[in-house]
């Protein structure tokens, strides 16, 4: 797996350095994350979609192998989620410093991980959706990718809800408002965000390792 490149994709025969050096990373992170993380709890809810994630990689790899851009992404959003299972969304320290820098009492870590929750699976959804040809024209494959993600984040924010009746104040850190009143609203926001400018940056990308993926 040739990250960003487009020239070339992995022979779909065998797994090749690509994919082990992504698993790698991802396994060295996992480990870190689970080694001493804030509670094991909070922990496993927040790295669930990655594990989640992991699973569909294997059993999809061969009979769907996605481009090189979106197994980057996919990897880049599960380091996101393992970093904030570890600490929790409301601890992690760098973003505390910049917290601190700013003037604020908030952590912001966790708008990262909504911003993300947009901008990976739009591309995500937009390959499926190509591929598949599920839709016709530009307009409609990016509205459908857009609207998927805003579904994503929707249902994200009412797993939230029902892991906070269902365990009362020990999912408060995975919920991770932070006394803000409107996080859930803005945690839609920013994933609607991520997702129009993941579209608007690198559909040219994509669109080239599409090519080559046909190709070969």
């Amino acid at each position: 797996m040739q990250y960003l490149n487009g020239n070339k994709t992995p022979g779909r025969s065998s797994w090749g350095p690509g994919p082990l050096l992504w698993l790698l990373v991802y396994f060295l992170v996992f480990l870190w994350s689970a080694v001493n993380p804030h509670d094991y709890f909070t922990w496993l809810l927040e790295v669930a979609p990655a594990i989640v994630a992991l699973v569909v990689i294997l059993v999809t790899y061969r009979s769907f192998r996605l481009t090189n851009l979106s197994y980057l992404l996919i990897l880049i959003h599960c380091v996101i989620l393992m970093v904030g299972g570890h600490y929790t969304y409301a601890e992690v320290p760098l973003f505390d410093s910049i917290a601190e820098s700013l003037g604020s009492d908030r952590n912001n870590y966790d708008k990262v991980g909504h911003f993300a929750q947009g901008f990976v699976p739009s591309i995500v959804a937009r390959e499926v959706l190509k591929r598949r040809k599920v839709v016709n024209g530009v307009s409609w494959l990016n509205f459908i990718a857009v609207c998927f993600c805003l579904a994503v984040s929707a249902f994200y924010e009412l797993i939230e809800w029902w892991v906070a009746e269902l365990t009362g104040e020990s999912a408060e850190a995975f919920l991770g408002t932070q006394g803000y009143a409107w996080d859930t609203q803005s945690d839609m926001a920013l994933a609607l965000i991520g997702a129009v400018l993941a579209l608007v940056f690198l559909s040219r990308v994509h669109d080239r390792q599409l090519e080559c993926l046909r190709e070969t």
